[in-house]
């Protein structure tokens, strides 16, 4: 069985500007990789509704379970290059540190996906099947990647039992966190209408930036829920609040704002909606503007439930690292939301303190460190080590 060098195969993928939702030929160098370890891959174009994706899906084993490693290789821009301590995507390693975008989110837990497998099959015959469910759009739409992979997994009659997700969970250390689900998204924009008029004459105008103004305050100062065991509150944070007005004796006809919810599984979705509604409805009738909420849904809060799969997981990496990880749901989203309709998955990866930033950069030894983690997962799942 040929071993594979995390941290090479890091670089070749980091030197691929596979920037959402280009891939770049980086795909390709993941297939060839495994390929070479004897995985049957599938390479998956998917359109409509965002821009065309290419996919990988890649098994090795026919016999259950199915154990799957997914992530994505497509990779935030990287911004200013003359702001960069090395081109981008040189892949370079100084002082123990590989430079890159993708180095951290998420192109050498990618890397060291592989190598664990590699090394796993090393140890003898395969009990069960390892996959990789690999996408080129987790950082952009998330519409033609991962949903679109699973629905055709179960199109085939394919079934994936237990994932892990290679996003950049941990704190400090490869490790370190387990992330055992997600807050839910929800964005909204907020249009209130008025009517225009002369600042000398308001009783002839409407200003809707009073209105505006009561329903911020409105959604902004209302606690929602003070957390769960799991979870930490839900929140709401306003991001914008625009009249484009820059005459000073003009009443604007209409005032915009938009804020977004990270919520917890106290909430859905739906609820959530349904109270911003009511909130823009009273505040409508007490001022007497027309007040409009568009929303958008990125994420649905889940929680896979402390129990066999995260302890298993857990003591892999304790027998790794020699460090129990926290159990987390913070952060934004992922592709995790998509997979927990089909099967339990947590999330675990490398430190995150650099990913969409400039010089974005991990630890080679993490790298490393972070193979031997999932490799120690694989044995513990597949063999009862």
């Amino acid at each position: 069985m040929k071993a594979v060098d995390p941290v090479f195969l890091a670089q070749r993928l980091i030197r691929c500007p596979s920037v959402t939702p280009e891939d770049a030929g980086a795909l390709d160098i993941l297939a060839s990789a495994l390929r070479d370890l004897g995985f049957a891959c599938h390479r998956l174009r998917f359109e409509g509704g965002g821009a065309p994706t290419e996919n990988l899906y890649a098994r090795i084993g026919t016999a259950a379970p199915n154990f799957c490693f997914a992530g994505h290789t497509d990779v935030v821009p990287p911004g200013p290059r003359a702001l960069w301590r090395f081109d981008p995507f040189a892949a370079e390693i100084a002082d123990g540190v590989l430079y890159g975008r993708g180095a951290a989110d998420m192109k050498s837990a990618i890397a060291a996906f592989v190598a664990a497998a590699a090394r796993h099959l090393e140890g003898g015959p395969l009990k069960g099947s390892i996959s990789l469910l690999i996408t080129g759009d987790e950082e952009g739409t998330a519409v033609n990647g991962t949903p679109k992979l699973l629905k055709w997994l179960a199109e085939r009659g394919e079934r994936i039992d237990h994932c892990v997700v290679g996003e950049p969970s941990s704190t400090a250390a490869p490790g370190d966190t387990l992330k055992i689900g997600r807050r839910g998204s929800v964005n909204f924009a907020i249009r209130v209408t008025g009517i225009q008029g002369h600042v000398g004459y308001p009783r002839a105008a409407k200003n809707p930036i009073p209105a505006l103004a009561a329903l911020v305050t409105r959604l902004s100062s209302h606690t929602l829920d003070k957390g769960t065991e799991h979870f930490e509150p839900t929140s709401l944070s306003f991001t914008s609040v625009d009249v484009g007005n820059v005459a000073t004796n003009v009443i604007p006809a209409e005032a915009r704002a938009a804020c977004n919810i990270r919520f917890n599984d106290r909430h859905t979705a739906e609820s959530l909606i349904a109270w911003a509604k009511r909130e823009a409805d009273t505040v409508a009738r007490e001022t007497g503007c027309t007040i409009a909420l568009e929303h958008f849904v990125s994420g649905v809060a889940f929680l896979t439930e402390p129990g066999a799969f995260t302890d298993l997981v857990s003591k892999a990496v304790t027998r790794t690292t020699n460090m129990a990880p926290q159990f987390s749901t913070g952060g934004g989203t992922s592709d995790a939301r998509f997979i927990k309709d089909y099967c339990p998955v947590v999330e675990l990866g490398l430190a995150g303190s650099t990913m969409h930033k400039v010089d974005e950069c991990v630890p080679v030894a993490d790298i490393v460190r972070l193979a031997s983690i999932y490799e120690s997962v694989l044995a513990s799942y597949l063999d009862g080590q």
